[in-house]
């Protein structure tokens, strides 16, 4: 059994893919501070810095299980644009579903509007897309 898990993960994760990583978690980390800014304002990034956090955290939450599990990870991701773009929007869409779920229970505040659960859909797939277009584009 653990074998079985141990090669599953190992064909869901490169080290080579840690640059998209990183920029994964900058890119939607980004596009949701802009979400925030764009109903608070910038001064509530310094006045409501846990508050500000706390609305990415559901998201990171989704990407850091989903991400991996679709192997947005993999060697394969890792390779080139045309394998990394799909990859990282197909493991988006359960990411999330999650972060919305997690939302949605008190943990977190904000709820679930279906038209925010649109935009984040569609912004979040295209923060990844454009960011790992750029980096294929810039390394290669």
């Amino acid at each position: 059994m653990a074998t079985s898990v141990a090669s599953f993960i190992d064909r869901r994760i490169d080290s080579g893919a840690l640059p998209l990583a990183v920029g994964d978690l900058v890119a939607l980390s980004a596009i949701l501070t802009v979400g925030v800014v764009m109903h608070n304002g910038v001064d509530y990034l310094a006045t409501f810095t846990v508050a500000w956090l706390l609305t990415l955290v559901p998201f990171l939450i989704g990407w850091a299980i989903a991400g991996p599990l679709i192997g947005a990870y993999s060697a394969g991701a890792a390779e080139s644009a045309k394998a990394a773009i799909p990859l990282a929007v197909r493991g988006w869409i359960p990411a999330a579903i999650i972060g919305l779920g997690l939302r949605w229970t008190p943990l977190f505040e904000g709820g679930v509007a279906l038209v925010f659960a649109a935009i984040t859909l569609v912004t979040g797939a295209l923060a990844l897309g454009v960011w790992r277009w750029l980096y294929f584009k810039i390394v290669g």
